[in-house]
């Protein structure tokens, strides 16, 4: 079979693509490791190349975020008419299966390991089931390294890797826990030692929800990768800076950025969404923690939790500044199906879009409770220019010379995306 695996852009058709983002859809090279070799699997990121309908092709695989689920539906839908077999999953077809069913012949409920097979087996059997799902998590002991050798176009980072999956917090934004469940499972650290030592690039990234979850899994990794002299960047919590072994180990391995979920500089707001661990009094002693290994902090911040008032603008902005915090992703709160967040805005009829395309992070699509939804959409366009503004750059820029090659880029990207605010600037589906 020739099969077609295709991450959809959330702004749909454009007539010019990026000429670069940050990194690729890490399970498509994955589920293109998981096919049997006897398959001919091809890679399509619609952020930078065009999807060509006109290809012959037996089988396409869609996976979809819920910012993603409206182009995703609208590419099955096409391919469909041709005639040709289209699965979709992914963390929105796995929270809302029924709808996503009315687009495919099959739905992937969770995670691909062993559906993913059994699928492929099926329809060469000419028996394909609706659904494909499992009762409990796979195990990832034996992965195969993923296909990155299929991916095309320009990625900031495109030599990624995942160690871990699952998160035992319950924040109540955040899907991760909810599609990858609540407890943290690890690949065997020689398993992803072996991946890593085969890849030839200097700087890499690990894709997990929080790459210390376990602090001795994590110290075990970061000693196995000291040798290789790799530069890495991942996402973790600002806890990982209260054990100084933890983070002396993570920058002596080769840990240049770490993305971090702050998410609010009110704590009454990580009292409701259940991220208590997180104290904004520590904040800035625990950055300067990391700063003094020499690591950048990616600073998440979330606006419109129902503490927000239009003050929480500018001192968000204050706090970001006074603490030194290299690059910064703005989002705002977002109800994703399956969360807290979403069960509770909808049973408070507080939600008035389910257009799917707007659940990009970037856009409101519910009432907020001390702002207007025009205030916090404002508020959040302003914090996002003003952060990634040229002046702004610059120094930052001269405070991370050591580091520029990859500072540059990602602030240039990022201002772009300041300014296209159709433009998803997420990084993760949910948050460390």
């Amino acid at each position: 079979m020739k099969i077609v695996l295709i991450a959809p852009d959330a702004g749909g058709v454009k007539k010019k693509k990026a000429r670069y983002v940050p990194f690729p859809q890490a399970s498509l090279p994955l589920i293109a490791a998981l096919t049997p070799r006897e398959h001919e699997v091809k890679i399509v990121d619609e952020r930078l190349e065009e999807i060509d309908f006109e290809e012959p092709c037996d089988l396409v695989g869609i996976t979809a975020m819920t910012a993603t689920a409206f182009r995703a539906y609208q590419i099955a839908d096409e391919f469909r008419r041709r005639g040709v077999k289209v699965v979709l999953g992914g963390i929105h077809p796995t929270a809302l299966p029924e709808e996503a069913i009315e687009h495919a012949d099959s739905v992937v409920i969770g995670e691909a390991e062993g559906l993913w097979e059994k699928l492929l087996s099926d329809m060469e059997q000419g028996s394909v089931e609706r659904f494909y799902r499992r009762d409990d998590f796979p195990c990832l002991q034996g992965l195969p390294p993923s296909r990155l050798d299929l991916l095309r176009g320009r990625y900031l980072l495109k030599h990624v890797f995942q160690t871990t999956r699952g998160c035992p917090h319950n924040c109540g934004f955040c899907s991760v826990s909810t599609f990858m469940g609540r407890r943290y499972r690890h690949r065997p650290v020689e398993e992803v030692i072996q991946e890593v030592k085969s890849c030839d690039a200097s700087m890499i990234g690990f894709l997990d929800d929080n790459i210390v979850g376990n602090p001795k899994y994590s110290k075990e990794l970061f000693r196995a990768l000291i040798p290789f002299r790799k530069k890495w960047v991942s996402q973790g919590t600002v806890k990982m800076a209260e054990d100084d072994e933890l983070l002396s180990l993570a920058s002596r391995s080769g840990c240049i950025a770490l993305f971090v979920g702050f998410e609010s500089v009110n704590e009454e707001n990580l009292k409701d969404m259940h991220k208590t661990f997180n104290r904004v009094d520590r904040y800035r002693k625990l950055i300067e923690k990391f700063h003094q290994q020499g690591i950048m902090v990616i600073g998440s911040f979330v606006f419109g939790f129902d503490e927000d008032d239009t003050s929480v603008f500018p001192r968000t902005l204050q706090f970001i500044e006074e603490a030194k915090i290299d690059f910064a992703q703005f989002s705002v709160l977002t109800p994703l199906p399956g969360t807290e967040v979403f069960m509770k805005l909808k049973e408070e009829d507080r939600i008035f879009s389910y257009d799917w395309s707007k659940y990009d992070f970037a856009h409101v699509v519910y009432q907020p409770a001390k702002m207007t939804p025009q205030e916090l959409q404002e508020g959040y366009n302003l914090v996002f220019r003003q952060f990634y503004s040229w002046p702004k750059i610059m120094r930052r820029t001269l405070r991370n010379w050591r580091y520029l090659h990859y500072f540059l880029p990602a602030s240039f990207y990022y201002s772009w995306v300041s300014r296209h605010p159709k433009t998803v600037p997420g990084i993760c589906a949910g948050g460390a």
